[in-house]
């Protein structure tokens, strides 16, 4: 049908010559952003998922941040450790100086307690200054902190390692199902002491002693000299109300504990365990404890506890070492809490506490039901050593690096196990988000660009047959002629 009014095939040509300009002009948005969608409409679908995947991006990177964050931190309290283990190993050899007491005149001894006070100063400015960012690190800013706990009622010590705490008191329940026990022999006496002359053989966990006793020897006397020798050996003696019989006893509490004792005349010095049975050995027993319910590592009177929600060690008190003694608290807050997951919720944070490590902290030791620190090795204190008792510092010392040292080892684990893990799996968590998202969003240069050449020739095309339908009614006016 040939009209002038209406040009079908002129419209035909104007929608597709649109159609493809379109096409074209989308082509080089793309190419020119580097995006394949850039508006909803492109890609409905593909635009939710990616400004999903973009919002697991950013939030995993502020996770790698906040790690890494972390691990400065931590760095820079075991750093701070670092130096104060070096002074606590010259502050060891200060005391080893010191138990030398006839080698050295009063004037010695005294210049070697100006040091260790000098050292004592060193270690508690070193615990207020650590700092990150004015933050203090190791004068107990992330010690953890408890409601319903009397030290001196149950523990002895109590160290909150980590804790997950939420919004909610923590509470811990401590329950000992049986106690810790010494090794534990028990020598029958008389009134009139030994029926003959004996030599006995003491061992215990630190050491052997040989002791020579007359006949007729009062038990009150064997358990002086036992005594007398109680840290060379490991083995206590004492003596019963009736001043006969005798309990020889290890100094410590565990399974690793034991008295051994030998005699070289037993129908005048034996020994039985606590069941009646006689016997010349016997070993100690670690305390059986349940916290939460849950059964716990122990070693004597120290239990370690290790779960999802808690790691914490605590020393038993003679209080609580019996069976069926129960005591619980709570942890109330406290602690270095940081956030190490993409979503910010209670199984992505990981804590640690850091205690105060000042000289009043740090290095507790239990001598006769009295708790000693590193501050006692200070002038005038029990442990100086110009002084003082110089095997009650050493011991003192002793538990003050290995306290040091089990920080800097949390520390360290931290690093390594948590942090360092973390910052990996985030790592390659991130990559894979990113490769996603760049699956669904991102330009394919390739095929765009082979896109653009088709538009282009398309339109180019469309142009031309537009311009020939527009002519096409002009073959009309022949009609006319």
């Amino acid at each position: 049908m040939s009209v002038i009014n209406t040009n079908v095939s002129s419209l035909i040509a104007v929608s597709t010559l649109n159609k493809n300009n379109n096409a074209l002009q989308q082509s080089l948005q793309r190419l020119s952003t580097g995006y394949r969608i850039n508006s909803g409409k492109d890609d409905p679908a593909g635009l939710i998922a990616s400004e999903s995947l973009k919002a697991e991006q950013a939030a995993t990177t502020t996770a790698i941040s906040n790690a890494q964050r972390a691990d400065n931190i931590i760095g820079t309290a075991e750093g701070s450790l670092g130096e104060v283990s070096n002074l606590l190993v010259s502050l060891q050899s200060l005391v080893g100086t010191a138990a030398n007491k006839a080698g050295l005149s009063q004037d010695e001894k005294d210049a070697n307690q100006l040091q260790v006070d000098s050292i004592l100063s060193t270690i508690n400015r070193i615990s207020n200054s650590a700092s990150f960012e004015g933050t203090k690190l190791l004068n107990g800013t992330f010690d953890y902190t408890t409601s319903g706990l009397s030290t001196a009622s149950a523990f002895t010590s109590v160290s909150i390692n980590s804790a997950k705490i939420g919004g909610a008191t923590l509470s811990v329940s401590v329950a000992v199902i049986q106690s810790a026990q010494t090794g534990t022999l028990n020598f029958a006496g008389s009134s009139t002491g030994l029926n003959g002359a004996a030599s006995i053989s003491i061992a215990g966990n630190t050491g052997t002693v040989q002791l020579s006793f007359a006949s007729s020897t009062k038990s009150s006397a064997i358990v002086a000299s036992v005594n007398q020798f109680k840290d060379s050996s490991g083995v206590q003696a004492t003596l019963s109300t009736d001043n006969k019989s005798v309990v020889f006893s290890s100094t410590g509490y565990g399974a690793s504990q034991f008295v051994s004792i030998s005699s070289n005349n037993a129908s005048s010095f034996s020994t039985k365990d606590t069941s009646g049975v006689t016997n010349t050995t016997d070993y100690g027993r670690n305390a059986t404890v349940s916290v939460n319910g849950t059964a716990v590592q122990s070693d004597g009177l120290n239990v370690k506890v290790v779960n999802a929600n808690l790691e914490a060690d605590f020393t038993l008190n003679s209080d609580i070492n019996t069976n069926g003694a129960s005591k619980t608290f709570g942890i109330t807050g406290g602690g270095a809490t940081f956030s190490l997951g993409a979503q910010v919720n209670l199984a992505n944070q990981a804590s640690i506490g850091l205690g105060n490590v000042n000289s009043s902290s740090i290095g507790k030791y239990v001598q006769n039901g009295t708790v000693y620190t590193l501050s006692d090795l200070g002038s005038g204190k029990a442990a100086a050593v110009n002084n003082g008792d110089t095997t009650l510092a050493q011991n003192i010392v002793n538990q003050a690096i290995k306290n040091v040292a089990g920080l800097r080892g949390r520390l360290g684990a931290f690093q390594k196990n948590t942090l360092g893990s973390t910052i990996n799996s985030l790592n390659v968590a991130l990559e894979n988000v990113q490769s996603a998202g760049s699956a669904i969003r991102d330009t394919d240069f390739a095929t765009e660009t082979a896109n653009l050449t088709r538009s282009q020739i398309l339109v180019q095309s469309a142009t031309s047959v537009l311009q020939q339908a527009n002519q096409s009614p002009q073959s009309v006016l022949k009609l006319l002629a």
